[in-house]
C-alpha cells in the first residue's frame, strides 16, 4: 500500500516513474521524448503549468475501468468516440465473411489501442482530460503528432484490435495465431499479443520513445533489418497448398542491400528511417502506419506520377531517375515514358489474390513480373529459358495448357504467359504499332502458346530448343550487342532464346557491348512492340496494294530498319540469296520488310496452301489474292500464289505486272 500512495504522490508532482512501476531503475534522461508534455520537454507543446505524466494519467477520478482490470492505466485523456474504418484485402487471412470481409473490430472503449487513439486519431483536443476538463496547451493538436487515418479511416495502418480467434496465414509464424507464440530466438522478443490481440502496445511502448534510436517511434526494439515484423511474419514457413508472399525474403536483394540513402531522403524518411535498403527492409516499401489506403500499407511514392497504382509507385521511389540511393539503383520508371508495358490506372488495378492467369485484366505493374520479396540483383546474364535472378520467386503460368498456375515460375516465358497465352480480353493497342494479321492461325492470334508449341511447323526457340531440320545459313554463330560486336550468348543447335531478347529496353545493359546501360527486360522502348532494336514493317493501303515503309538498299547494321533481325542474322547473306532466291529482289531491290512474308513468333495453324516452314507465315493486310485464288507458298517448287505491291505471282513461278510478265531466276537454293 505504501508503494503505491508514493507512485500516486509523484504522478501528482508530475515526476514520470511508468518504469519503476514495473520494478525498473528510473531513466537519467527523458526516455518519454515526445510523450512528455512537462515544460520545456521536447515536445514543444507543453501543457501549462508542467503536469507531465498527467496528460495521459490521474491518480485519481482517471476515467472508469474498462472490462478488462488494470488495462485503463488510470486514464485521463477524453477518449474518441470515433467509429472506426479497419484494415482488410483480399489476402487477409484474417477476414470474417459474415462481418463485410472485415478482420478487425472496434477497439473496446477504454481498453489498449482505444487509449492511444485518443489522441492519435485526430479527433479529440489534447489536453481534454477527465480529471481537469481542458487543460491549455501549445495548440490544440501537437505540433508533428502522428495522425493514423483520416475521419476514422485506418484501412491504411497495420490491423489490430482483431476479430478473435485469430486466423492462420501462410506467412505467420507456425502457432501464432493458435497460440500467440512470435518467433523464438529474433532480436526483438518483446513483441507480444496483448489478452491474446495485436494491439497497439503488442509494437509499441508508450513510456520510452528511443529503444529504437533511429526510427524513434515508441518501438518496442531496435527494428533496423526488419526484426521487428520478422517476429510475427515467417518468409521461411512451407505449408502444404498455400503460397507464402513472403518466400525468398531471407536472402533477397531488398533484404540485403547495402545502397545507401542520401542524407537527405533519410532524414524525411521518404524510403524508411535507416541507412541502408537492407537496414530498412521492410520499411522500404511498406509502412506500419498511413500508407497506400487499400494496397497493403505500401510507401507512397514522394514523387507521385499520375494514374499510375499504388504498387508501382512503390519501386518508383528508388527505381526512378529520382536522386535516393548511392549507388543509384536501375532507373526503370524512365522506360516507362517510352513505348512500355501497360501500367494500371483507375479500375484494372493489380492485387496480390488475383489470378496467375490475367483474364481480362490488361496491366503489367512491376510484382506481375517479379516478387518484391524474393527478387535479386541481376549479377550474370544467365543463359535461357530459366528465370533470371530479377525475376526470382516470380509467378508463372504453365506452358503446356496457358492456365495451370506455377509459383513460382521456373522459366521466364511462363511469366509472359500471364498476359500473352490463353488468357482472355487481350488487345491491340495504337501506341505500339502496326500488327501484322497472318494468314495461318488459329483461334486467338495473341495467343502465343500455339505458335511457340513443341508441335508448331516452325518457331522461334523460345519454349523449346531450336530443332528445325532446313539449315540455317544466315544465322550468326554469336548475338550482337546493340554497337555490333559479338555478345557472349551463342545460337548453336539446341539453344534457346528469351522473349526478352527481342523484347527489351533500347538501352538495355546485357547487349550493350560495355555492360553499361539501362536496366534489362521489357520495360520500355522507342521501338515499337517494346522490341530491343528497330524493325520496320511493311504495310498497304489495300491487300496486294502499293507498298510503304520501303527500305532499298538498306542499311543492314544494327542502326538499320531491320536490326532486330540482324541481331541473330546476317542480313549480308540473306540479300545474297543463300537461303533464297528472291531475297535480294524483294528486300534490297524492292525495299520489303521481313514482316510482310515472316511471322516473329511461330506457326500456331497449318494451313493446305502454306506449311509455316521457316516462319513463313504471309502478312494479309499487305499480300492479297491473285484472281481470287488462294494464297499459297509451295517451298518444293520455291512459288508463291499471292498479289503484292501490285505484282501478281502466278503458280507457275511467273510475275506479272501490268499484264507483263517479269523475267524468272529459277536458280540458287529454295527458301
Amino acid at each position: 500500500m505504501k508503494r503505491h500512495l508514493i507512485i500516486a504522490a509523484l504522478l501528482i508532482t508530475g515526476v514520470c516513474v511508468c518504469r519503476l512501476a514495473w520494478g525498473q531503475t528510473p531513466p537519467t534522461n527523458d526516455v518519454l521524448g515526445a510523450h512528455s508534455l512537462t515544460l520545456g520537454s521536447e515536445s514543444g507543446g507543453a501543457y501549462s503549468g508542467g503536469l507531465g505524466c498527467t496528460a495521459c494519467h490521474a491518480p485519481h477520478s482517471g476515467l472508469p475501468g474498462g472490462p478488462i482490470a488494470g488495462v485503463t492505466a488510470l486514464w485521463n485523456q477524453q477518449l474518441s468516440q470515433q467509429t472506426y474504418t479497419p484494415y482488410t484485402s483480399a489476402t487477409y487471412y484474417n477476414a470474417n465473411s459474415k462481418l463485410g470481409n472485415k478482420g478487425n473490430t472496434q477497439p473496446t472503449l477504454g481498453v489498449t489501442s482505444s487509449l492511444c487513439l485518443s489522441c492519435h486519431d485526430g479527433t479529440v483536443a489534447i489536453g481534454q482530460t477527465a480529471a481537469y476538463g481542458q487543460i491549455p496547451v501549445g495548440t490544440s493538436k501537437m505540433p508533428g503528432m502522428s495522425k493514423l487515418g483520416n475521419n476514422g479511416d485506418l484501412s491504411a495502418s497495420h490491423p489490430f484490435s482483431l476479430i478473435l480467434p485469430m486466423q492462420d496465414s501462410p506467412d505467420l509464424v507456425a502457432n501464432f495465431a493458435s497460440s500467440g507464440v512470435t518467433q523464438s530466438g529474433t532480436a526483438c522478443p518483446s513483441v507480444k499479443l496483448v489478452n491474446g490481440n495485436m494491439e497497439c502496445t503488442s509494437c509499441h511502448d508508450p513510456h520510452i520513445q528511443g529503444t529504437d534510436p533511429v526510427a524513434q517511434n515508441f518501438l518496442l526494439c531496435d527494428s533496423s533489418s526488419g526484426k521487428m515484423c520478422l517476429t510475427c511474419h515467417d518468409p521461411n514457413r512451407v505449408t502444404q497448398g498455400s503460397l507464402n508472399l513472403l518466400s525468398g525474403w531471407t536472402n533477397s536483394i531488398h533484404m540485403t542491400a547495402t545502397n545507401g540513402l542520401v542524407p537527405s531522403v533519410q532524414t524525411s524518411q521518404v524510403v524508411g528511417p535507416y541507412a541502408t535498403v537492407g537496414l530498412n527492409a521492410c520499411s522500404s516499401c511498406h509502412m506500419e502506419h498511413n500508407g497506400s489506403p487499400s494496397s497493403r500499407l505500401l510507401r507512397p511514392s514522394t514523387s507521385a506520377a499520375s494514374g499510375i497504382d499504388a504498387a508501382t509507385q512503390s519501386c518508383i521511389n528508388c527505381h526512378s531517375n529520382a536522386t535516393v540511393l548511392s549507388p543509384a539503383a536501375p532507373d526503370v520508371f524512365t522506360e516507362f515514358g517510352k513505348i512500355s508495358h501497360p501500367l494500371p490506372s483507375g479500375a484494372n488495378l493489380h492485387d496480390e489474390a488475383e489470378p496467375a492467369l490475367l483474364n481480362n485484366n490488361r496491366h503489367s505493374t512491376c510484382v506481375d513480373c517479379h516478387s518484391p520479396h524474393g527478387s535479386n540483383q541481376m549479377t550474370s546474364f544467365t543463359p535461357p529459358p530459366g528465370l533470371r535472378m530479377p525475376q526470382s520467386n516470380a509467378i508463372g503460368v504453365s506452358a503446356t495448357d496457358g492456365a495451370t498456375p506455377l509459383t513460382p515460375a521456373v522459366n521466364q516465358y511462363e511469366t509472359c504467359f500471364r498476359c500473352h497465352g490463353t488468357s482472355t480480353g487481350k488487345q491491340v493497342l495504337i501506341k505500339y504499332g502496326y500488327l501484322p494479321t497472318r494468314l495461318v492461325f488459329s483461334g486467338d492470334p495473341l495467343n502465343l502458346l500455339p505458335q511457340f508449341s513443341v508441335n508448331s511447323t516452325s518457331s522461334h526457340p523460345v519454349v523449346h530448343p531450336r530443332s528445325s531440320p532446313l539449315p540455317q545459313p544466315s544465322l550468326l554463330t554469336y548475338m550482337l550487342n546493340l554497337n555490333g560486336t559479338n555478345s557472349t550468348r551463342q545460337m548453336a543447335p539446341g539453344s534457346q532464346i528469351f522473349c526478352t531478347d527481342c523484347h527489351a529496353s533500347d538501352d538495355n545493359r546485357e547487349f550493350s557491348g560495355t555492360n553499361t546501360g539501362g536496366p534489362t527486360g521489357p520495360h520500355g522502348s522507342i521501338y515499337p512492340h517494346i522490341l530491343e532494336r528497330n524493325y520496320q514493317f511493311s504495310q498497304a493501303a489495300v491487300p496486294g496494294g502499293t507498298v510503304t515503309n520501303t527500305y532499298p538498299n538498306p542499311d543492314l547494321s544494327q542502326q538499320g530498319p531491320y536490326a532486330m533481325c540482324a541481331k541473330c542474322h546476317d542480313l549480308g547473306k540473306v540479300i545474297a540469296n543463300t537461303s533464297w532466291t528472291q531475297h535480294g529482289l524483294h528486300v534490297s531491290t524492292g525495299g520489303f520488310s521481313c514482316s510482310v512474308c515472316h511471322t516473329a513468333h511461330g506457326m500456331g495453324a497449318v494451313n493446305p496452301g502454306v506449311t509455316g516452314e521457316r516462319l513463313v507465315n504471309f502478312d494479309i493486310a499487305v499480300v492479297g489474292q491473285s484472281n481470287g485464288a488462294p494464297i499459297t507458298y509451295n517451298r518444293g517448287s520455291n512459288t508463291c500464289t499471292l498479289t503484292c505491291h501490285n505484282a501478281a505471282h502466278n503458280p507457275n513461278g511467273t510475275v506479272t505486272v501490268n499484264g507483263s510478265v517479269l523475267p524468272q531466276v529459277l536458280s540458287g537454293p529454295k527458301h
